[in-house]
């Protein structure tokens, strides 16, 4: 059976796939398998990645992260589901982050 891209999925066929992903993740870490757990998480992120509006992140904004308590991302760009950037008061020069991942600096929006 083929697997069908993320983006030709429908809102209900993304939901459907990243709540199967999750229970994945979390049954592989029950097991301690730490490596499959992470490959499961990444995967949900990417998926829910295609359910956010990327009309409503702001290019210059900055945002937190989710998963990073604590740590801050300022948007420079957009390409594809990836937002690029940097991490505040990083010494990396830029980073692409999944736009599931970005969080409003707001608690409550």
């Amino acid at each position: 059976m083929m697997e069908k891209n993320y983006a030709a999925m429908t809102e209900q066929e993304l939901r459907t796939e990243i709540a199967t992903l999750r229970e994945k993740a979390r049954k592989a870490e029950q097991l301690g398998i730490m490596n499959e757990f992470a490959v499961y998480d990444r995967k949900a992120i990417m998926a829910a990645s295609y359910l956010v509006d990327l009309d409503k992140i702001v290019l210059g904004e900055m945002y937190r992260i989710d998963g990073a308590p604590g740590e801050f991302f300022k948007v420079d760009r957009l390409k594809g589901r990836f937002a690029w950037g940097h991490r505040l008061g990083s010494e990396r020069y830029e980073e692409a982050i999944p736009v599931a991942m970005l969080l409003p600096m707001k608690v409550g929006k």
